[in-house]
């Protein structure tokens, strides 16, 4: 009973960590992309990846919070799976803005 208890927190831990890491990254990004676009340095192929890598990247938090919804994982591991793959875009896209600034 109390492993069930124990990986349940675990998950959802993992999930609030993971949940501000994206918070974090996403805010990264949205600041130096708005001053490209205030100063006018922003190049197209930027604004054209800034308008397509969500789709793309939502659909993949579908189909990976899905996935873990049926194979019964629970509403934790179904949101971690979920929030991963936007995660990780946004933390790339803040690690590649923040390199170029």
């Amino acid at each position: 009973m109390f492993k069930e208890m124990f990986r349940a927190a675990e998950v959802w831990q993992k999930t609030a960590l993971t949940g501000t890491q994206m918070m974090v990254a996403t805010g990264t990004v949205m600041q130096i992309r708005m001053m490209q676009m205030a100063m006018g340095t922003m190049r197209p192929d930027e604004a054209s990846r800034m308008m397509l890598e969500k789709p793309a990247a939502f659909a993949r938090a579908v189909e990976k919070s899905s996935m873990a919804l049926m194979r019964n994982q629970g509403l934790a591991a179904a949101t971690l799976a979920g929030m991963r793959p936007i995660g990780t875009t946004a933390r790339a896209n803040a690690r590649r803005l923040s390199r170029k600034n």
